[in-house]
């Protein structure tokens, strides 16, 4: 009854004064509440369970860190970082040997690697890197394969005119890698002036509200002068598209999108998306399931590649992308 009171009050944010003592008494005892205490207990923080694409990979990871014998549990934030933290507060007081992390800002996350490091727990950074930390792993797709996938789908259905891009949030580090690798495409094009960029903005939380609202602006200032849409993920180019639908131009322009979430491809059957970049949530959950139990257990990962967050180079495995059209959706 205690966690559960302590669980509801880091999920509400606003903790109060008794709900702190009472996590202080779980840090001092470190207490395992999980069924049994000889497994290895790990620890998945998700940024949301908001997305789609997030229960697939809550699911899978859970179910391979049971197949590898050991104990499991999720929470998500649902976007706030402080509730974020807390809960990985939470989860080093129950005494997990290994935390996955989804972080919420990849900058304001640092905190938690801080948190676990002092108790002896290591940190895999999971899909999103967290910055400005000393991250022991971090596991995730070659994002920025997957904004050159983009912009060279997107240029085989335009490769002139008015192109438009709908980034992700700036505080995650994959919408920076995403659209370095859609600029890595497109500016030999915007040099030779075949493109030109009218549009090139990150979109707050990733939400398709707001890039919805952003693309009606940019049709609106533009006179619908638009020829090609590059969306970060899916989400975004589900706002886009229906400010198309709108404009009545939904399926005239081509539009990208990855993650491949089944409202994306029910899109792409349909014509008004041209394409999304599937990431295999399955895979990238069942290694970093593997990664953990073997933190867990005292072993070394071997990774061939760093990325660097700011502070140091991670040891890194990056996973493979690849492109669905019409033509590839069975």
């Amino acid at each position: 009854m205690l966690v559960f009171s302590l669980f509801l009050c880091l999920v509400l944010v606003g903790c109060s004064d008794s709900a702190s003592s009472s996590k202080k008494s779980l840090e001092n005892e470190k207490i395992k509440l999980v069924d049994n205490e000889e497994k290895l207990y790990v620890g998945f923080i998700l940024d949301t369970l908001r997305d789609e694409r997030w229960y697939g990979d809550k699911e899978a990871f859970e179910n391979e860190i049971i197949n590898l014998g050991g104990n499991v549990k999720t929470l998500a934030a649902n976007g706030h970082t402080e509730v974020q933290i807390k809960q990985a507060e939470l989860l080093i007081a129950e005494g997990v040997d290994v935390l996955v992390v989804v972080p919420s800002d990849g900058e304001a996350a640092a905190p938690i690697v801080e948190l676990a490091h002092e108790a002896g727990i290591k940190i895999i950074s999971y899909d999103r890197l967290i910055r400005n930390a000393a991250v022991d792993y971090y596991i995730s797709f070659d994002n920025t394969k997957v904004g050159e996938l983009q912009a060279k789908e997107i240029l085989k259905h335009a490769p002139k005119g008015n192109y438009v891009y709908v980034g992700g949030a700036e505080s995650d580090n994959n919408a920076v890698l995403l659209r370095n690798g859609t600029m890595n495409i497109l500016q030999p094009h915007v040099d030779s002036e075949d493109i030109n960029i009218i549009f090139d903005q990150y979109t707050d939380n990733w939400d398709p509200a707001i890039a919805e609202q952003n693309m009606k602006e940019v049709l609106s200032a533009n006179s619908g002068q638009v020829d090609a849409i590059i969306a970060a993920n899916d989400g975004t180019a589900g706002g886009a598209i229906r400010a198309l639908e709108e404009a009545q131009l939904a399926g005239e322009i081509p539009v990208s999108g990855q993650d491949a979430e089944k409202e994306a491809l029910d899109r792409v059957k349909a014509g008004t998306q041209t394409m999304t970049v599937e990431k295999p949530m399955v895979v990238i959950a069942t290694h970093a399931a593997e990664m953990a139990m073997k933190l867990a257990n005292g072993e070394d990962i071997q990774t061939d590649i760093t990325v660097e967050n700011g502070q140091e180079d991670i040891p890194t495995i990056l996973l493979e992308p690849r492109i669905l059209t019409k033509d590839d959706i069975k």
